[in-house]
């Protein structure tokens, strides 16, 4: 039933495609609630053939291709397919942690003032061993703002991570989903978010995220400071349009 779906969406490009069986597997290891269910939904940033082989070959999982236009594009691009109340961010080199999905639901459904809510990270590295970071913030409610006055203070950098994030389809589609950015896309809708609506941060680990030559982050244009100015600039004037509306969910 499409009211108790969770709606996971994952943007993929062919190099990242072989690490699909591996988001599949933490899927498929998630237990919900009775009754709730999950839906995959996998949408390729371009046209080839190299991801499609790459699918699991399951009625829970709907693969899309769409004109390449980063992550961002594609993830708003697959909303199409969304029905259910929750959506939930699970890139596609990444894996969830056992019990990530059913903790994501329980905030949400037992607080209606909740919008959003992210989890704690651990780095997947390539030899396989995992690394954590010792400054995430207390287990608990995040208020309106906290997120982005943090960014700003901190270089840009906010203090939860937009990967792990689990929010409510109506409020997502509200602020016409991920930011149409190079990068930072995650952030910016993190941020505005956090604008205006309260969310919630769990120090139990959510999310397995991936470290490898072939990410985006990884690339010499992401660290390209005249871009990032300009990315930070967009989000920055975004979220400041925002909370001068006084936009409540």
């Amino acid at each position: 039933m499409a009211d108790r779906r969770i709606d996971v969406i994952t943007a993929v490009h062919a190099p990242a495609a072989p690490y699909l069986a591996d988001a599949y597997k933490s899927l498929c290891a998630q237990e919900l609630p009775d009754g709730w269910e999950w839906h995959w939904i996998i949408q390729e940033d371009g046209y080839g053939d190299a991801v499609r082989p790459h699918v699991p070959e399951d009625p829970r999982v709907t693969f899309h291709q769409g004109r390449p236009g980063g992550p961002g594009v594609a993830r708003t691009m697959a909303l199409a397919y969304a029905s259910g109340p929750y959506v939930k961010v699970l890139d596609a080199d990444d894996q969830l942690t056992e019990g990530a999905l059913s903790r994501d639901l329980a905030l949400l459904e037992n607080d209606p003032t909740l919008g959003w809510a992210t989890s704690r990270v651990l780095d997947l590295l390539p030899d396989g061993s995992t690394a954590g970071f010792d400054q995430d913030p207390d287990d608990g409610p995040l208020a309106k703002g906290v997120v982005v006055e943090h960014w700003k203070a901190h270089n840009f950098r906010a203090q939860v991570h937009p990967a792990t994030l689990f929010v409510r389809r109506d409020l997502l589609l509200a602020l016409g989903g991920w930011m149409a950015l190079p990068a930072s896309e995650d952030t910016g809708l993190l941020l505005s978010l956090n604008t205006i609506s309260p969310g919630y941060f769990t120090r139990e680990y959510g999310l397995l995220y991936r470290k490898w030559p072939g990410q985006a982050t990884a690339q010499a244009s992401h660290t390209d400071e005249a871009e990032r100015e300009a990315r930070m600039a967009v989000v920055a004037e975004r979220v400041r349009q925002l909370a001068g509306f006084r936009w409540r969910a």
